[in-house]
């Protein structure tokens, strides 16, 4: 396979004319995935570097998930939570391990966990007497779901337009500014739910100084700390939980995305006495914890018992830094410094130019990237993408550049 000109030839696309319209999809109909490459209906091949949007970490179609996947489904499938049954509790059990964290709850999605985590701080405050404790503050430029409480945690307008009346007792406070932070912080504040690095809005890390305040503000006026790490947990930014590059211990985090390479699954761990806050009848899920996610999520985590993917993730993560930073220099008019961490990073695009262009004309030539907020590139290539397919990938991408600027 050619790699410079894979993917660039005619496609056909399929169209489902009763999928509601609720997507702006591209122009191509993916019919199969191999590790970091997926393959159209008309036999293109493309260079994944979204990864379902840094959900397939260990790669498409990776044969021990597969086979996990395939023998928990010959199983059993289903039997609802009224019930104990295996491997959800097994994964509970190893991701408590692995955190260092006393209880899991299992769910559906990231927004799902999210969900979740609201109704903990809520709860958590209620049953320790502080009715009044019921803020649920998080950051300027945040995104942590689409369900309307989630929703309500998430600052951009364009997401809430339409959707009002939003639930009430949220408030945000600027991103990375401690200052800012000791000034909302107060005996009204549930939690403080916060990305450590933030997605959606362009791949914008958080500074270590910044968390170290909510944590330090959090424990001094008694409000729970939350890491949304549905995006940047997982392994994304070279540990398996985002907090653990920042040496900062969250009351709770949320995972989801990668965590099941691919299955719908999230969860929300905890520590502390908030493990406790949630009791029956509080909250559930028909599907949550589910023996098939759950066993491919355990997979995952036997996988990384024997592959350094920690260290992987350095390295290609910093030749992809590299990259993307000898682009940023080359093309100075079109793109700023790239930012993020690992093989969580962006390159923002600097006006007039949109970054859905460059997404555009990298199709072309077998190069699948992502547009994210404030006119970025988002690059959350499957953790197990090699150096040499980084390399492809960022000839790929300048081809694609230079056809975008000359258009």
């Amino acid at each position: 396979m050619n790699p410079i000109v894979a993917g660039g030839g005619a496609r056909l696309v399929t169209r489902h004319p009763h999928l509601m319209q609720n997507y702006g999809r591209l122009e191509i109909n993916i019919v199969r995935g191999e590790g970091c490459w997926l393959y159209d209906e008309s036999g293109n091949a493309y260079l994944d570097l979204v990864a379902g949007i840094a959900v397939c970490a260990l790669g498409h179609a990776h044969p021990r998930i597969t086979r996990a996947i395939a023998e928990q489904a010959a199983t059993l499938v289903h039997v609802s939570n009224l019930v104990h049954h295996e491997p959800a509790g097994t994964l509970a059990d190893r991701l408590a391990e692995l955190a260092g964290f006393d209880a899991v709850f299992f769910c559906n999605s990231g927004a799902e966990a999210n969900e979740a985590a609201i109704k903990l701080a809520r709860k958590h405050a209620w049953r320790a007497g502080e009715r009044e404790r019921n803020v649920i503050l998080a950051a300027h430029g945040s995104f942590h779901g689409r369900t309307l409480g989630a929703l309500s945690a998430t600052d951009n307008p364009a997401y809430h337009e339409g959707f009002g009346p939003l639930p009430g007792g949220f408030a945000f406070v600027d991103f990375n500014d401690p200052a800012a932070l000791d000034d909302a912080i107060d005996e009204r504040t549930a939690c403080f739910l916060v990305e450590p690095v933030q997605g959606e809005s362009g791949v914008v890390p958080a500074t270590h100084a910044y968390l170290a305040a909510a944590r330090r503000l959090c424990d001094e006026r008694g409000a729970l700390l939350i890491f949304d790490e549905v995006q940047c947990g997982m392994g994304r930014i070279g540990r398996l939980f985002a907090h653990q590059v920042y040496d900062i211990v969250p009351d709770a985090f949320t995972l989801a995305k990668s965590l099941a390479n691919g299955l719908p699954i999230g969860a929300l761990v905890v520590r502390g006495a908030a493990a406790a806050s949630l009791q029956p009848g509080d909250h559930g899920t028909t599907f949550g914890g589910s023996p098939v996610p759950a066993a491919a999520a355990l997979e995952h985590l036997a996988i990384r018992d024997v592959v350094d993917l920690d260290a992987h993730v350095e390295v290609v993560g910093g030749l992809l830094r590299a990259e993307l930073l000898a682009i940023a220099r080359d093309f100075p008019h079109a793109f700023e410094v790239p930012r993020g961490t690992g093989l969580m990073l962006g390159l923002p695009v600097r006006d007039p130019y949109q970054a859905k262009d460059f997404v555009r004309f990298a199709l072309d030539r077998g190069l699948f990237i992502n547009a994210a907020g404030r006119n970025t590139l988002r690059f959350v290539p499957p953790l197990i993408i090699s150096a040499d397919e980084v390399r492809d990938a960022a000839v790929r991408l300048r081809l694609a550049i230079a056809a975008t600027l000359a258009a």
